[in-house]
Formats: C-alpha cells, structure tokens, sequence
C-alpha cells in the first residue's frame, strides 16, 4: 500500500484542519508502566502521521474518530476505542466534537495483544476504568490503591472484543482509483464491470485483485465502506432515513438490515449503548 499520507484523502478521512501530534517523548518518560493523556478536538481535526513507542489504547469518550495507517482505515464511534500496537505510523480525524483518553502501555504489560490496529468494544467497568487511569498522577502509587486500579485495568484489556469496523486499503495501481472514489462517494452505484471500463483492467482481473489485495469481494469492500460512512454520520447525529438515502440504500428498511447484519444491532440500539 502506499505510504500513509501527511493530509487524510476521501469522505471517511478528510479533515479541515490539521493538528501535529504533542512531542511524544514526554510519554516515554512517565516514571510508571502506563502513562495517559486526554484531549480534546473539534469536529474536522486532522492529527497528522505520528507513532509512539508505546501500544496505545485510544478511546473516543464522546464523537467519532477515524484512524488511518499504511493497512486501511478504522472507524472508531463513541464510546469504543481502538488499539494501536507500538511504533505504528496512524494519523486521526475528529467526526464531530471528539473527545479523547489516550492510555499508553509499555509492551511487557501487553502480552498477547493485536499486532495490527483494532476497534473494540468498552464494557461499562472497562469505561469506568479508562477513565479513572487518565485522572492518575503520572507517578501513581504502584504499591497502594492507585496500582491496583491499574491492575484491575489490565486485566480487562486481555478481554477486549474487537469488531469488524477495518476497511482494508488495496496498493494496486487499478484498484486506487477505485477505492479511494468509493472512498469519497461511497454511494456511487457503478458496478465492477464500470469500473472495469474507466481503469482499463478486465472485470475478471479486478475480481481477483480486491480478494487478494482486501480479503475482500468488490461487493463486500463496497458495502464496507458505507457502513463506515454510516456509522459516522450516526454519531453526528444525522437521521437514519438521511443517511440511508444518501448512501444509496432504496429505503430505510434496507440500510437497518444490512447494519445489523454487520454488527449484530440496529443503529437505534447500537447507539444507545
């Protein structure tokens, strides 16, 4: 895939502003094995490409956030957060008023964690928790009540659930200008033999080229980014008949189907959460 670019492209990842990320190295030198951070972003915000030497647990206290690295894109909603292994290269952008609650972890504490970037979900003790590390001193007391928080918050990260929120970004020079329309217009309705014609690839050759390059069919990878779409717009509040018609569904009906196929809820009830 190509290198994850400074200034985010497409409707998922276009931010107005763009905010460089804070001198990581302050988190380096936070005395404990978790240091934290909170911030928080208005609607549009861009936080260009960065890393951190420490896996990163990012959760969207309120508003939606959209993480990109050189392996696709993640949607994050409210009140989910997405892992990020240490030294991977991300950029975010804020959808709506964001807030954010960073918790960092040196690798010893996380054994066994994704190696690649993964939403997930946040039970209401793991909520609690987050946000109960984030209001510690940097210097917390490791032998007293303090680290036994801690404690008790790790335990709970070995239990996270992710969920299929990753739209995989193909490197093939016949899919980009595929993907990264759908990207922008996630409602075009062009159908792969289209887009066969406007790339100049055979229907057959970008058949194979989205499975191998994806994991995905066209079809899948398409519906994919819509949900994504979708699950943005929701957070910001827009209604659900709005946002199914803009992204191309023939009627209400049809978009609730698809999203609770997808993720095992209907928006109503996987907002409420």
């Amino acid at each position: 895939m190509p290198p994850l670019p400074d200034t985010a492209p497409g409707m998922l990842v276009t931010g107005r502003n763009t905010m460089h990320p804070d001198d990581d190295h302050g988190i380096d030198r936070v005395p404990r094995p978790i240091a934290s951070r909170s911030r928080d972003i208005t609607d549009g915000h861009f936080i260009a490409r960065h890393h951190h030497r420490r896996a990163q647990l990012l959760f969207a206290s309120k508003g939606t956030m959209v993480v990109t690295t050189d392996q696709g894109i993640w949607v994050v909603p409210t009140q989910r957060a997405v892992w990020i292994p240490a030294f991977v290269d991300h950029a975010v952008m804020s959808r709506g008023q964001l807030s954010l609650r960073s918790l960092y972890f040196t690798p010893a504490l996380t054994p066994g964690m994704p190696e690649s970037c993964s939403v997930v979900t946040v039970s209401t003790l793991l909520r609690e928790l987050i946000l109960a590390c984030v209001a510690l001193p940097p210097d917390y007391d490791e032998a007293g009540s303090e680290g036994r928080l801690v404690s008790v918050l790790l335990d709970q990260i070995q239990t996270l659930s992710a969920t299929p929120l990753h739209l995989p970004m193909p490197s093939d020079a016949r899919l980009i200008p595929v993907t990264d329309a759908l990207s922008t217009h996630p409602a075009d309705p062009r159908s792969l033999e289209d887009w066969a014609m406007e790339v100049g690839a055979s229907t057959r050759t970008l058949t194979r080229l989205f499975t191998a390059e994806t994991g995905m069919t066209f079809r899948e990878w398409r519906q994919q980014v819509r949900l994504l779409e979708a699950l943005t717009r929701l957070g910001e509040g827009h209604p659900v008949t709005n946002v199914a018609m803009d992204l191309g569904y023939d009627s209400q009906s049809a978009f609730i189907s698809m999203f609770k196929r997808a993720l095992g809820k209907t928006p109503g009830k996987y907002f409420a959460e």
